[in-house]
């Protein structure tokens, strides 16, 4: 279901959540997990819903399980090609680095010049300045590039 890469990721977010440290996310944990990040008026039922996702306790087998239904349930990466597609009329597999930058930085959740340059630093740019959203896009959905 998960690279290994990702698996070592998710256990460091349940060891992030599971605050008290017993192996368990439970109700306490979340609320403690919304404090640390400055949420401090998360409503009980609001956290609840949240734990009856799962079907029993949340262990890290169980936390994994949840996130394989939510990652897999739709396939991200094709999603985000086909988001790409649309700015590749041509179905070239790439799309210039300056035009997807224009688009990034005016259109929509804006991006930063420094989340830009961020990106570009993860993505295959050929001399052109084309860049392969094709291998972007397998970067983003599996955290390193695909071995050819």
């Amino acid at each position: 279901m998960f690279e290994q890469t990702q698996i070592q990721e998710f256990k460091e977010a349940f060891t992030l959540i599971d605050q008290n440290r017993d192996g368990f996310i439970d109700k306490e944990d979340l609320k403690d997990t919304y404090a640390s990040l400055g949420k401090l008026n998360v409503k009980d039922k609001e956290l609840e819903d949240m734990l009856k996702e799962a079907t029993g306790p949340i262990n890290f087998t169980m936390f994994l399980n949840l996130f394989g239904e939510k990652l897999h349930g739709t396939d991200p990466e094709d999603t985000i090609l086909n988001a790409f597609k649309m700015f590749d009329p041509d179905a070239k597999g790439f799309v210039h680095k300056d035009e997807l930058q224009k688009l990034l930085m005016t259109q929509a959740d804006k991006f930063t010049s420094e989340e830009v340059k961020q990106m570009f630093q993860s993505s295959n740019i050929d001399v052109a300045g084309n860049l392969d959203y094709k291998s972007l896009c397998y970067i983003i959905t599996h955290g390193e590039e695909q071995e050819e």
